[in-house]
Order: C-alpha cells, then structure tokens, then sequence
C-alpha cells in the first residue's frame, strides 16, 4: 500500500512539473524558437465555434422579411449619414451646394414616418466651447428649418449641439476645419 501511495504521489509530482503544451507560433514569439509541440491551430478552433455561433443565431433569428427591411434600413441610415451639410467659418447659412443633401434627407424621413432625426451640429475647434455650442446649435437649427419648410413634421427632428466635441479631422488646419464645420444626421429608431 505504501508503494502505491509514493508511486501515487511521484506520478502527480511529475504531472505537476511538466510544461504546459503551446501553439507553435505561440512558442516561436515567446522564445524564438519554432520547434515547440503544437496543439490544436487557433484557427480550427475559431471555425468550430463560429459554426456553433451561427447555428445558434439561426434558430434565435427574426423572419428574413424582418432582416432585409432592417437591413434596408440601416444601409440607408448610414449612406444618408455620410451627406452632412457643411457651413463656412462662423457661419450658419446653408450654403446652396447642399440643396440637394436636404433633398434627400426630406424623402427619406417622409418614408419613414416613425424614425426620427437627429441633427447633429458641430464646429471647429477655433473659439471658446461655450461659443461653438452655439454655432454647432444654430447650423442645427437651419437645416431643421429647411427641413420643415419640405415637409418633414417637427415630431420628426432633434436638433442638438455637439460644438466641437465630436472632430471628424483632428488636425489645425482649414482642410480639417472645414470638416468639422458640419450638420449630420443621425436616425434614431423610435
């Protein structure tokens, strides 16, 4: 019994003491060296996963009418995003290059009655925050007036100011001042 509990004890030791198993690229970026044992590749285990990960979104998935509307939808909202109304250096007249940009949000917000946008208003860096709160709120407030006077209802729009908070170009020159002197418009699903 004696013998079976020391060879017990020796083997767990020696369990103990051994170096766990890596992957071999693992090992090679660790030590330098690539004759390492390797274990089951990274990317095998990925792909098994993904497979349990997809067979399990399946079965929990909303009807593929429901996707593609949605789909749709979300597609829209990001290509009307990327068209923001951009204004000159302290300025908050719209300029009539962006007519058309206007255009486009009106259809699209008549079309989707029950989504509402947010008009997000933004400035340069240049000027104190309380100032560029202001102008960011006041280029908001014109495109929301040109908005209405094409139809949209007012229960449709929020106008809010971000100043120069949310830089879509940080550097302190014009070509990124100019960017940063914008209206975006953000859906928000209501």
């Amino acid at each position: 019994m004696k013998k079976l509990a020391i060879a017990f004890v020796l083997t767990l030791m020696a369990a103990c003491s051994s170096a766990p198993k890596t992957n071999s690229l693992q090992s090679s970026q660790t030590s330098g060296s690539s004759n390492a044992p390797a274990t089951i590749p990274s990317s095998t285990v990925a792909t098994k996963n993904s497979v349990a990960d997809n067979n399990s979104a399946a079965n929990n998935s909303p009807a593929p009418d429901r996707i593609n509307g949605l789909a749709d939808l979300n597609t829209t909202a990001k290509t009307l995003k990327k068209d923001s109304v951009y204004f000159d250096f302290d300025k908050f007249e719209i300029r009539p290059e962006y007519r058309d940009t206007i255009q486009q949000q009106v259809e699209f917000i008549k079309e989707h009655k029950n989504e509402i946008v947010v008009l997000e208003g933004n400035a340069d860096e240049r000027g104190s925050t309380e100032y560029n709160l202001a102008l960011g709120e006041e280029r908001a407030k014109a495109v929301e007036k040109s908005l209405q006077l094409l139809g949209v209802p007012a229960t449709q729009i929020e106008v809010i100011s971000l100043g120069e908070t949310k830089p879509r170009l940080a550097c302190h020159q014009e070509q990124c001042w100019h960017e940063n002197r914008r209206v975006d418009f953000v859906l928000k699903h209501s």
